[in-house]
């Protein structure tokens, strides 16, 4: 019983994160300046440094901040080792892409029933 309630909450969390037009969108959007991010700083040639990694974060806020402050109140410096710093990232996008899914959720109401029949039938 305990197993089936642990699957129908890892459905729901999933849908609400990759279900929705809302999260899809978000999702999407950071995939993009993530590419852009990868080609700027692969490709493009800077005499200083670029700013395009900034986007990403502008992105992930507020709960990327969350997870970088909790790492430097932890005594780790600036914001942790690169893996922390990426993997903050990475979980705060799918956090507030699932947050997302939520309020699109509150804002339609209970998912009401389909009916077996059609409109006018």
């Amino acid at each position: 019983m305990n197993h089936l309630t642990n699957s129908r909450r890892l459905r729901t969390l999933a849908r609400l994160t990759f279900g929705n037009t809302t999260s899809r969108i978000y999702l999407g959007l950071v995939l993009a300046v993530t590419v852009f991010v990868a080609v700027d700083t692969l490709f493009v040639s800077h005499e200083d440094a670029s700013f395009a990694g900034v986007w990403l974060f502008f992105l992930a806020a507020p709960t990327v901040f969350v997870f970088l402050l909790g790492s430097s109140m932890a005594g780790a410096d600036a914001g942790g080792p690169t893996w922390f710093v990426y993997l903050s990232l990475v979980v705060s996008v799918l956090v507030q892409a699932c947050a997302l899914g939520w309020f699109q959720r509150l804002l339609r109401g209970p998912r009401r029933g389909r009916s077996a029949h059609p409109q006018g039938a």
